[in-house]
Order: C-alpha cells, then sequence, then structure tokens
C-alpha cells in the first residue's frame, strides 16, 4: 500500500532487550530516517527505569518497544521482514501508522518557551529571545538531554538552589541530563560545580550549554568522575535508581552538607526516605504536580 506524497509512515513493534539494538541498526540500514527504543511497560508497575553507576552500561529493557520512521517511499512491513529473515528471526506482530511530514524541529522548538523558574532564573531556549536581562538567566539547549525546566522535578530543584544554596559551596549534580541544576548553581554562586551522567549526549549537551552560558562547570561518565565530597550533591532521577544509589550519593555529601533527590512521586517518598535514613534523614521540602522534592542535611559540621 503507498501513502500521500509528503506522508511518512512508523513501524512500531515490541522485541527483546536481546535483539532491540540489532533490529534498530538493521532497520537504520534499511532506510528507516529515525529509530526510537523505549519501555513497553512504561506506566505499569513493571516499569524499568534505566540507571546506572560507575562502571555500569545502562540495561536494555527486557521488552521494548520500537518506533521506526520511514519516508513516503519505503514499506516499513518489508523492510522488518528483510530484516527478520536476514536474522533468522520470527516477524513480531507489527502495526503501521501514518504519520504527515512536518517541520519537526519548528514543532519541538515550539514546546518550550522563556520560564520563570524561581525568583532569580530564567531559563530561555537557546532558540528565543531572553524576556529580561541579568545573571540568573540561562540560554539553554536541551539537544537529546532531559531537562529543560518544564518538568516539575526539574523546577523543583532549581527552586532548592535558588532559596537555599550556600556562598561558595561545590555542587554535584548527578544525573545532570542537559547541565540545567549544575549551571543554575554556578549562576547562583557555587564555586565548582561537577555533572555526572551515564548518557554521553547529556554530557556533550551539558558541556555545550556550560560554554554557550560561560559557565565554569565539568561534566563526565561516571567513569570519569573524579570523585570527591561536595557541600550540595543534588540528583534528579527516578525513585529506583535513587534508592539503589543511596550509599554512594550519601558519601558524596560533605559533613554538614545538603542532599536534595527529585524524580520522586509523593506515593514514593517514604519508602526513599527509608532507603536514606541509614546515611541522612530526609524529609518532603516541596511538592508539584504530585512529584517531591527531597532534602536532608548529612551529620557533622559544614565544612569550611
Amino acid at each position: 500500500m503507498s501513502e500521500a506524497g509528503g506522508t511518512y509512515r512508523q513501524l512500531l513493534f515490541t522485541t527483546s532487550a536481546s535483539l532491540a539494538e540489532t533490529l534498530s541498526d538493521a532497520l537504520m540500514e534499511l532506510g528507516a530516517v529515525s529509530v526510537d527504543a523505549t519501555d513497553a511497560l512504561a506506566g505499569t508497575p513493571d516499569e524499568e527505569p534505566q540507571y546506572g553507576e560507575p562502571g555500569m552500561a545502562p540495561k536494555a529493557w527486557t521488552v521494548s518497544l520500537i518506533k521506526a520512521l520511514f519516508p513516503p517511499e519505503l514499506d516499513p512491513m518489508l523492510a522488518l521482514h528483510e530484516v527478520c529473515e536476514a536474522l533468522g528471526e520470527p516477524l513480531p506482530e507489527a502495526q503501521v501508522e501514518a504519520v504527515p511530514e512536518q517541520d519537526w524541529v519548528r514543532l519541538t522548538q515550539a514546546q518550550f518557551s522563556p520560564m520563570h523558574v524561581s525568583p532569580r532564573l530564567w531559563i530561555v531556549p537557546s532558540w528565543c529571545e531572553p524576556p529580561v536581562e541579568g545573571a540568573g538567566m540561562l540560554v539553554l539547549d536541551p539537544g537529546l538531554a532531559f531537562g529543560t525546566g518544564s518538568h516539575p522535578t526539574t523546577r523543583l530543584c532549581l527552586q532548592w538552589i535558588d532559596a537555599h544554596l550556600r556562598a561558595g559551596a561545590r555542587v554535584l549534580d548527578y544525573g545532570c541530563g542537559s547541565g540545567i541544576l549544575a549551571l543554575a548553581a554556578c549562576r547562583l554562586g557555587a564555586i565548582e560545580v561537577l555533572g555526572v551522567d551515564i548518557d554521553e549526549q547529556a554530557v556533550a549537551s551539558s558541556r555545550f550549554n556550560a560554554e554557550n552560558n560561560r559557565c565554569q562547570a565539568t561534566f563526565a561518565l561516571p567513569d570519569d568522575d573524579p570523585g570527591g565530597r561536595f557541600e550540595l550533591v543534588v540528583a534528579n532521577i527516578l525513585s529506583n535508581p535513587l534508592m539503589l544509589m543511596a550509599p554512594m550519593l550519601c558519601a558524596r555529601v560533605s559533613p554538614g552538607g545538603d542532599l536534595v533527590l527529585s524524580g520522586v512521586l509523593e506515593r514514593q517518598a517514604d519508602e526513599v526516605i527509608a532507603a536514606y535514613r541509614p546515611w541522612v534523614e530526609l524529609s518532603v521540602w516541596r511538592c508539584d504536580e504530585g512529584w517531591v522534592c527531597l532534602h536532608g542535611r548529612a551529620t557533622g559540621p559544614a565544612e569550611a
């Protein structure tokens, strides 16, 4: 079946973790213009958030939902059949959806506009005109990384940093995404800032945003993390990886320093607080649209 000129077609099917990357690469070789793999169980109790610790590669989802976008002249089902035949794998159940051709860049950019996220901070997409001038302006290009300031968890962390960051503090942003929290800390008085992420694209995006904002910050993959302790450790990830990383994150907080966590739903707060109790006593600092920001202070006097 052919589609009208200018109409792209999206192929959707699920596959196992062992085949997701192989099938995605093969579809790209046969002409797919993009392939996206996500957790097929997202939004269910069996959702599998991806995370990693130093020395660990991110895991594939047990069941991956593959979305492959094809130009009008190619048949997505034929491409999938060729790939499965070449690999000796059974043909999965699949469906094809029509996707009218659009200005994807303009549509994506239209989702974001300048945001006054806290009393001293404006987040301005790189394609927008700044609404005001001043030291509290961050020009941001999220690229492929999470962190534009629009999500409640990011806003909560930005608001905490604005309200409570100590002048001259050293800051660790673990799971830095676009670098937005690290760069906000730079803007608001931190003297040393380190951002760590398991995603190479996130690290690249953070470095670009730091240079664009003339912020002095270091960004690294976990294996290149220089270590050290910080007066503020902030992690905006998800509840499951946050609980697993509790010993590591707490060990990075200086005595008397602050630990700020988000990416946690209100119903998950007690469980996360319990996971950190052996090291840091956390409490809910603020809620926003069903999400919470947790804060705690490490025992011992603050470092000079």
